[in-house]
């Protein structure tokens, strides 16, 4: 049988903690970490538990759960971050997601929602409820008005192999999966990622999905996960 998957859960409301704790407890496949009722115990836990996943609830007492988000992803290797929150707001959602978040969901979602998304974010794919999904588009596109005849030049410049991996980076496919299906090191597809990331002027991973989805290189059903 497969190792489970250990959930840390930092939110500062006891009964939606208990919500996800029986949520948890229901699948064969996931184990509860532990959880934390505010940003600097979940900080703490995080850091000694090194749980596979944390989610994050937006609001909380002593801080800022995109605080907590970017100072898990910057500060501690391991946990992927999924935030589970009330406020369905694009403004919210880009923050988490440019904090290192990989996965959103409201918390009014189904529990089925919940487990597809923990399953998805532990595996280093975008997730997000499928009802926030044009909200989330339309900021991440910007300003529509931009000259895109520009950007396809650009995009054109890559190489072959350049265009097909920046493809499945946006798709959130992790490296490590990426150099398996194209039969070339990690290490190779770093390097090409720096590579794109410097040809098209882009500083991060947002704004290359933000790139992709302008020049319509990646189905938007991505984030739906």
């Amino acid at each position: 049988m497969a190792e489970k998957l250990s959930i840390l859960i930092v939110d500062d409301h006891p009964l939606f903690r208990e919500g996800m704790k029986a949520i948890i407890s229901r699948d064969v496949t996931l184990s509860l970490a532990g959880e934390a009722g505010n940003r600097e115990e979940g900080f703490q836990m995080a850091k000694k538990s090194k749980p596979d996943l944390v989610t994050v609830d937006i609001s909380l007492p002593d801080g800022s759960g995109i605080d907590l988000v970017r100072d898990i992803h910057e500060k501690i290797a391991g946990p992927k971050i999924m935030v589970l929150s009330m406020h369905a707001k694009a403004s919210y959602i880009v923050k988490a997601f440019e904090a290192g978040a990989l996965g959103y969901i409201v918390k009014e979602s189904a529990s089925e929602t919940l487990i597809a998304g923990l399953h998805a974010v532990s595996k280093g794919e975008y997730f997000l409820d499928g009802r926030l999904t044009p909200q989330v588009v339309q900021r991440l596109m910007g300003n529509p008005a931009k000259d895109l005849k520009i950007r396809n030049a650009a995009y054109d410049a890559l190489t072959p192999r350049e265009q097909e991996i920046m493809v499945l980076l946006c798709e959130g496919r992790p490296v490590k999966e990426i150099g398996k299906q194209l039969f070339i090191s990690p290490k190779t597809v770093e390097n090409h990622r720096a590579n794109i990331m410097a040809k098209l002027d882009v500083h991060s991973t947002l704004e290359l999905v933000r790139y992709a989805v302008k020049l319509g290189l990646i189905d938007v059903d991505l984030w739906k996960g």
